[in-house]
């Protein structure tokens, strides 16, 4: 979805403007009614891809489907009796990632 908007509207509402780019839309940016300019997200599906597929072949990982199987809520919880799951959690937020 494009949305179009003048110069004093977007320095007045940046921050709203960049959260829908963000989100994937594009902004046009008009002066005087006259397109000027164009704000697009930037893609970064490639590179997420590709690191992925990079952790994928050292083990590090196994990328999914997409698709939760039928009975994924019911499923029982893997077993964690030291807490490591928790503790790298908490590690990861600290490190804010």
């Amino acid at each position: 979805m494009i949305k179009i908007t003048a110069i004093s509207k977007l320095k007045a509402h940046l921050s709203e403007y960049l959260n829908q780019v963000k989100g994937g839309n594009e902004v046009l940016i008009t002066d005087r009614g006259k397109p000027v300019a164009r704000l697009v997200p930037i893609l970064r599906r490639k590179s997420v891809t590709e690191s992925m597929a990079r952790m994928e072949k050292q083990g590090l990982l196994k990328l999914g489907s997409g698709k939760l199987p039928k009975d994924f809520w019911s499923m029982p919880r893997p077993e964690d009796p030291k807490g490591l799951i928790l503790k790298a959690l908490l590690e990861e937020r600290e490190g804010g990632r």
